[in-house]
């Protein structure tokens, strides 16, 4: 049997003609490497739930690079199609507008469940919704992968630490968290998620991965998300004073977010990992030299406004990273101010684009009502008057044959 001609599209061979017709992920594996001579080739499909988010997209971005075939669900809560639009005229690449607090059945072979608000702005608006996208959602993707035998992989937080009182964060440490708190909804939601995880694993046999974010930086972040790193760019580009909370002491550890993704997939793609592994830039700095670093790539005085320190925010976040590094061969390797660089320009790129379509929508407007006046002044002296309707506004969709809604 020859190299199938099609391989690089969607293979329209007899043998993988047969993918579509529902059969199980070691089933697809089994006719995929049939459709190449003397070649084991097994074609992956992967699930990505928040795919069209901060961190998702960039995560699907690099699975499609690498060749793997990428289903991207998410409901746009936070997410953005314009954070995966690259993406959507790749043949390996769909999109679905679904919640996962829904039921949802596909055929895949691994899943990487991203699928909740992550900033404070966002998690708090609905801690209701955000407890349920946590356990609902994550409760859902393990019956998913119980039922098609998926590997699956929780992004988890540093959050599940709360206001830690050991320092650095290892795996082993079991928290300091406040239950009843406003942060609990996002970090007890994590934490019951953790839990699922690992209940469904030693009960019924699933292969998960547990990935314990710490703070995560890069292009495609949320302008309006209030994020450290977003809230400092965003105010130095617009010649704010910078908000800072507390004294501005407290510290974080910044990871990269192309660092992030690698140790994502390192941790997905290796054998028998089944406990938590922190995942984040060891190098801790504070608050106040964060501020510091991005004024001074922005060329920018630094001018600070201070507020009082939001409830049960850590004062200390640092990852022990031991773990990945001896697991995975992990270590993050873009340092802060070169990541800051790029997602500098990324921020300054997008405010300016903001700032031409205001400009743009502001003339058309004043060209509208300059129009109207126009019609109506001519319509007087010719003695009649006319009425002027609102034209339906046309949208532009994605390609149906990539994009189904699902309530």
């Amino acid at each position: 049997m020859e190299r199938c001609p099609d391989q690089e599209q969607r293979c329209k061979c007899p043998w993988c003609l047969t993918l579509s017709s529902g059969i199980g992920a070691a089933g697809k594996r089994e006719r995929q490497s049939l459709c190449l001579l003397n070649e084991e080739v097994a074609l992956v499909q992967i699930l990505v739930t928040g795919g069209a988010g901060f961190i998702g997209s960039h995560l699907c971005e690099r699975l499609i690079d690498d060749g793997e075939e990428v289903i991207c669900l998410d409901n746009f809560f936070t997410g953005s199609r314009e954070n995966i639009a690259h993406l959507l005229d790749s043949n390996r690449f769909e999109l679905l507008r679904h919640d996962v607090v829904e039921p949802i059945r596909l055929e895949v072979d691994q899943i990487y469940n991203l699928a909740c608000p992550a900033s404070p702005i966002h998690y708090q608006f609905n801690p209701v919704k955000t407890v349920e996208a946590n356990v609902v959602g994550t409760l859902n993707a393990l019956r998913l992968a119980q039922q098609i035998g998926a590997r699956i992989l929780q992004a988890s937080t540093s959050e599940v630490y709360g206001d830690p009182t050991v320092h650095p964060q290892t795996e082993s440490y079991r928290g300091n968290v406040n239950p009843i708190g406003p942060r609990a909804c996002y970090d007890e939601g994590k934490r019951v998620a953790e839990t699922l995880m690992m209940d469904y694993h030693r009960q019924d046999g699933v292969d998960i991965r547990i990935a314990r974010i710490f703070n995560t930086y890069g292009p495609r972040m949320d302008e309006a998300d209030g994020r450290v790193v977003s809230n400092f760019i965003v105010q130095t580009l617009r010649g704010q004073p910078l908000t800072l909370y507390g004294s501005g002491e407290q510290t974080r550890s910044f990871c990269y977010v192309n660092d992030l993704v690698e140790g994502l997939i390192r941790l997905m793609r290796t054998e028998g990992i089944h406990e938590p592994v922190n995942l984040g830039n060891p190098h801790e700095f504070t608050i106040r030299a964060l501020a510091d670093e991005i004024a001074g790539i922005c060329d920018s005085p630094r001018r600070v406004r201070y507020c009082p320190l939001p409830q049960d925010d850590p004062t200390q976040r640092r990852p022990d990273i031991s773990r990945a590094q001896l697991l995975l061969g992990w270590t993050p390797r873009v340092e802060l101010h070169e990541g800051l660089r790029y997602t500098i320009d990324d921020f300054r790129a997008r405010l300016a684009a903001d700032r031409i379509g205001s400009r743009r929508r502001a003339v058309q407007r004043h060209a509208a009502v300059n129009g109207d006046a126009a019609v109506n002044g001519a319509g007087k002296a010719a003695g009649h008057t006319r009425r002027l309707q609102d034209k339906p506004l046309t949208a532009v969709s994605e390609n149906g044959a990539r994009v189904s809604s699902a309530g």
